[in-house]
Protein backbone atom coordinates (compact mmCIF):
# COMPACT_ATOMS: atom_id res chain seq x y z
CA UNK A 1 0.00 0.00 0.00
CA UNK A 2 1.92 3.36 -1.11
CA UNK A 3 -0.15 6.76 1.00
CA UNK A 4 0.98 9.39 -1.50
CA UNK A 5 2.80 12.25 -0.64
CA UNK A 6 1.68 15.69 -0.93
CA UNK A 7 3.32 18.94 -0.02
CA UNK A 8 1.11 20.20 2.53
CA UNK A 9 1.77 17.10 4.52
CA UNK A 10 0.92 17.45 8.25
CA UNK A 11 1.54 13.76 9.44
CA UNK A 12 2.26 10.38 7.97
CA UNK A 13 2.70 7.33 9.33
CA UNK A 14 2.63 3.86 7.77
CA UNK A 15 -1.34 3.75 7.79
CA UNK A 16 -2.13 7.20 8.44
CA UNK A 17 -1.44 11.00 5.91
CA UNK A 18 -2.67 14.16 7.26
CA UNK A 19 -2.37 17.04 4.73
CA UNK A 20 -4.50 20.86 5.09
CA UNK A 21 -7.37 19.17 3.20
CA UNK A 22 -7.90 15.39 3.97
CA UNK A 23 -6.76 12.52 6.46
CA UNK A 24 -6.18 9.43 4.03
CA UNK A 25 -6.49 6.21 6.12
CA UNK A 26 -4.67 3.53 4.70
CA UNK A 27 -6.01 -0.39 4.68
CA UNK A 28 -9.26 0.23 5.68
CA UNK A 29 -12.11 -1.60 3.24
CA UNK A 30 -12.15 -5.03 3.85
CA UNK A 31 -11.26 -7.14 1.85
CA UNK A 32 -9.14 -5.26 -0.80
CA UNK A 33 -7.14 -3.07 1.86
CA UNK A 34 -8.13 -0.20 0.21
CA UNK A 35 -7.86 3.69 1.65
CA UNK A 36 -10.39 5.47 2.75
CA UNK A 37 -10.03 9.25 1.65
CA UNK A 38 -11.63 12.05 4.16
CA UNK A 39 -12.05 15.42 3.74
CA UNK A 40 -11.18 17.21 6.74
CA UNK A 41 -13.88 19.49 6.85
CA UNK A 42 -16.21 16.59 7.25
CA UNK A 43 -14.76 15.67 10.81
CA UNK A 44 -17.47 16.79 13.18
CA UNK A 45 -15.51 15.59 16.22
CA UNK A 46 -12.63 13.20 17.44
CA UNK A 47 -12.33 11.44 20.87
CA UNK A 48 -8.74 10.21 21.67
CA UNK A 49 -9.35 6.45 23.97
CA UNK A 50 -7.41 4.44 25.50
CA UNK A 51 -6.85 0.70 24.21
CA UNK A 52 -7.14 -2.22 26.48
CA UNK A 53 -7.74 -6.04 25.67
CA UNK A 54 -11.21 -5.90 25.62
CA UNK A 55 -11.34 -2.59 24.45
CA UNK A 56 -9.49 -2.45 20.66
CA UNK A 57 -6.47 -3.46 21.40
CA UNK A 58 -6.30 -6.58 19.74
CA UNK A 59 -8.99 -5.47 16.86
CA UNK A 60 -6.51 -5.92 13.81
CA UNK A 61 -9.25 -4.60 11.40
CA UNK A 62 -13.03 -4.07 11.55
CA UNK A 63 -15.56 -3.88 14.53
CA UNK A 64 -17.49 -6.31 16.72
CA UNK A 65 -20.02 -3.34 16.48
CA UNK A 66 -21.78 -1.74 13.33
CA UNK A 67 -20.93 1.84 15.60
CA UNK A 68 -16.94 1.69 14.71
CA UNK A 69 -14.71 0.35 11.75
CA UNK A 70 -10.99 0.24 12.50
CA UNK A 71 -8.46 0.06 9.50
CA UNK A 72 -6.24 -2.64 9.48
CA UNK A 73 -3.33 -2.19 11.90
CA UNK A 74 -0.85 -5.03 12.68
CA UNK A 75 0.91 -3.23 15.04
CA UNK A 76 -2.15 -2.30 17.20
CA UNK A 77 -1.78 -4.54 19.58
CA UNK A 78 1.15 -2.87 20.53
CA UNK A 79 -0.40 0.55 20.85
CA UNK A 80 -2.05 2.44 23.87
CA UNK A 81 -4.14 4.82 22.08
CA UNK A 82 -6.63 5.29 19.32
CA UNK A 83 -9.08 7.97 17.94
CA UNK A 84 -12.59 7.33 17.15
CA UNK A 85 -13.76 9.68 14.15
CA UNK A 86 -17.14 11.17 13.89
CA UNK A 87 -18.24 12.01 10.17
CA UNK A 88 -21.69 12.74 10.76
CA UNK A 89 -22.26 9.11 9.68
CA UNK A 90 -23.36 5.77 11.74
CA UNK A 91 -20.21 4.13 11.60
CA UNK A 92 -17.17 5.97 12.91
CA UNK A 93 -13.53 5.37 11.58
CA UNK A 94 -10.97 3.58 14.43
CA UNK A 95 -7.48 5.09 13.90
CA UNK A 96 -4.44 4.28 15.63
CA UNK A 97 -1.41 6.42 14.74
CA UNK A 98 2.18 5.73 15.54
CA UNK A 99 2.38 9.01 17.24
CA UNK A 100 -0.84 9.96 18.72
CA UNK A 101 0.43 13.06 20.23
CA UNK A 102 1.76 14.78 16.69
CA UNK A 103 -1.62 13.40 14.98
CA UNK A 104 -4.11 14.84 17.26
CA UNK A 105 -1.88 18.15 16.64
CA UNK A 106 -1.96 17.83 13.03
CA UNK A 107 -5.34 17.58 12.97
CA UNK A 108 -6.44 20.77 15.29
CA UNK A 109 -3.77 22.43 13.25
CA UNK A 110 -5.31 21.89 9.96
CA UNK A 111 -9.25 22.19 11.42
CA UNK A 112 -8.98 24.18 14.66
CA UNK A 113 -12.45 23.78 14.96
CA UNK A 114 -13.10 19.95 15.36
CA UNK A 115 -14.11 19.16 19.01
CA UNK A 116 -11.55 16.88 20.63
CA UNK A 117 -11.99 15.07 23.61
CA UNK A 118 -10.18 12.53 25.62
CA UNK A 119 -12.07 9.58 27.01
CA UNK A 120 -10.46 8.07 29.77
CA UNK A 121 -12.22 4.79 29.98
CA UNK A 122 -11.83 2.02 26.81
CA UNK A 123 -14.48 1.67 24.37
CA UNK A 124 -15.85 -1.84 24.12
CA UNK A 125 -16.88 -3.30 20.64
CA UNK A 126 -13.82 -0.57 18.98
Amino acid sequence: MVLVTTEDERYRDSRLVVNGTTLTIGAYYFPWAGAKSVPLARIEAVERVPLTAMGGKWRLWGSTTPSYWANLDTRRPGKETGFVLDLGRRVRPVVTPDDPDAFEAAIKSAVPEVAFAVQSAPRYGV
